[in-house]
């Protein structure tokens, strides 16, 4: 059965207004509040600007920082039920406090930062177990950018540089939050080169479908459906007709051979189906020029 939540996953570097999450600043990127991925995952919630968010800051090296910008930058599309939830530790993972708060949110944001954080401390967990069991059988909004988005699925790339992607070993793979199956995700994808990850996976795991995620870009999942969102590009790679790779057969460190992977591009409003494996583009109407 398909889940009542609804999946946002972002590729990283998304505008919040300040250097928290991104090199750049507010100036160059204004429009992000008008028609960017935070207003978005407002509008998605039931109760839209009336929603209680939880920020969860985990993966963060600067969790206190990061906390402030999200709040500031909800303060902006006039969403102010926003907490902070800078979990540490599997105990405090585990504890009835935090996962009630859980259980009240409408929005669940998880940041940038480590994956590996995520799935290490709240694997397994009494907020994992409410989690999963919110966006089985509730309309709560998920939302994950870089760390966050690879976490939500329930494998996950952690480790593996993109220059040596393509040698055999050097991407590391584990379980994530499993909040979708049948996906491997990667982020900071067009800006740092991580095509070689996503083919890699795709050639150990062909039945499982690559999507790379570009900064300020994003997906919406609901059921089986994908909606390209942002100002960038959405790689996906489907391996399930690949021809043939000699990943079995070489040594570690050594390089991999692929035949016949396939590669879609997605952007703004281009949707795919995760049930048919079809891609529909979107075609904006032109305004002809006087």
């Amino acid at each position: 059965m398909a889940p009542k939540g609804k999946l946002i996953i972002i590729g990283g570097a998304i505008n919040t207004g300040s250097f928290a999450e991104t090199q750049f600043g507010l100036p160059q990127n204004m429009n992000f509040f008008e028609r960017g991925i935070l207003k978005r995952i407002t509008t998605e919630s039931a109760k839209d600007t009336e929603s209680r968010f939880e920020i969860m800051t985990t993966a963060s090296l600067i969790p206190e920082k990061v906390g402030e910008e999200y709040i500031k930058a909800f303060a902006q599309l006039d969403v102010h039920d926003v907490g902070v939830l800078n979990i540490g530790s599997r105990e405090e993972a585990n504890n009835p406090a935090y996962a009630e708060r859980i259980k009240q949110a409408d929005v669940i944001i998880f940041t940038g930062g480590d994956q590996l954080r995520l799935s290490s401390i709240f694997g397994g967990t009494e907020i994992h177990r409410v989690l999963l069991d919110k966006y089985q059988n509730t309309e709560i909004v998920i939302a994950g950018t870089s760390a966050g988005a690879a976490a939500s699925s329930k494998n996950m790339i952690y480790q593996g540089s993109s220059k040596d992607a393509l040698l055999k070993g050097e991407v590391k793979i584990t379980g994530g939050l499993g909040f979708i199956d049948g996906v491997i995700v990667d982020t900071h994808f067009v800006q740092r080169g991580r095509i070689g990850r996503l083919l890699y996976a795709a050639a150990s795991n062909p039945g499982i479908l690559g999507i790379g995620l570009g900064e300020d870009t994003g997906l919406y999942i609901q059921g089986n459906t994908m909606e390209a969102i942002g100002s960038g590009m959405v790689i996906l790679v489907d391996g399930r007709h690949m021809a043939d790779t000699n990943l079995t057969d070489v040594e570690m460190g050594q390089p991999v051979s692929i035949k016949n992977m396939v590669v879609h591009v997605m952007c703004d409003s281009d949707v795919y189906d995760l049930s048919t494996h079809q891609l529909v583009i979107h075609h904006p109407k032109t305004v002809p020029v006087d």
